[in-house]
């Protein structure tokens, strides 16, 4: 059954918590989602396209994440509903980005023109993520901007597993399949560190699937990682 439920949602209620606070009634639930899901992608779409334009004036590292087109990486997108306020908290490995002036503002007013929301007002508050090693959005985004860049994808793997361990996790897990080094048949390739207890409901575990389109096609990327077990 480990294998085959998403970890998170196996979670719910004991170490994973919900991302969207809000209370509708069922004719009304469809409209919430869609509502959700617009204020995600306009976040995403907006750190996508202004990273773009500050990524060219920047130099990749190896060693470190803050570089390169991996410096803004959202974790999660945490949504709470009023009745006359929508909260919008924004879970960010390095919010440089979003430090800029009027870069608060500006992606205000692109979510009220998304949701177009006139009798609610919108609050954005920016929570930097204390230890960015130990979320695997940031991992599988560092191990894409490696592979893009033609890097072995086994260095860039043991690489992010290296990072995980300054980050004091008890287990890390990594995944990747695809058109591997450019081959012409498809295969999956692992690397497991520590343990990793994916039947243990106590145990706190992160996970992500992460899509990286190359030249050569899209590899899929899976990243687990055991953070603690309550």
């Amino acid at each position: 059954m480990g294998q085959k439920i998403n970890p998170l949602g196996f979670r719910l209620g004991t170490t994973q918590n919900h991302h969207s606070f809000w209370f509708a009634q069922p004719k009304n639930y469809s409209e919430g989602l869609q509502e959700d899901k617009k204020i995600r992608n306009c976040i995403k779409n907006y750190i996508q396209k202004n990273r773009k334009q500050t990524s060219n004036r920047k130099k990749a590292s190896n060693s470190k994440i803050e570089s390169g087109s991996s410096s803004e990486v959202i974790t999660h997108i945490e949504i709470q509903k009023e009745i006359d306020m929508i909260h919008v908290i924004i879970h960010i490995g390095f919010p440089n980005l979003l430090k800029k002036k009027g870069a608060i503002e500006e992606l205000e007013k692109n979510l009220q023109k998304e949701i177009n929301s006139v009798n609610r007002r919108l609050n954005i508050a920016i929570e930097k993520v204390k230890e960015p090693y130990r979320q695997p959005n940031i991992l599988a985004e560092y191990i894409a901007f490696q592979l893009k860049n033609r890097v072995s994808f086994r260095k860039a793997m043991k690489k992010a597993i290296e990072l995980t361990k300054k980050a004091d996790t008890k287990g890390v897990k990594v995944k990747i399949a695809g058109r591997l080094a450019g081959q012409e048949i498809a295969r999956a390739e692992c690397i497991k560190k520590g343990r990793l207890p994916l039947q243990t409901i106590r145990a706190k575990i992160d996970h992500c699937c992460y899509p990286i389109r190359t030249i050569y096609g899209v590899l899929g990327l899976k990243i687990w990682i055991f953070v603690d077990e309550e």
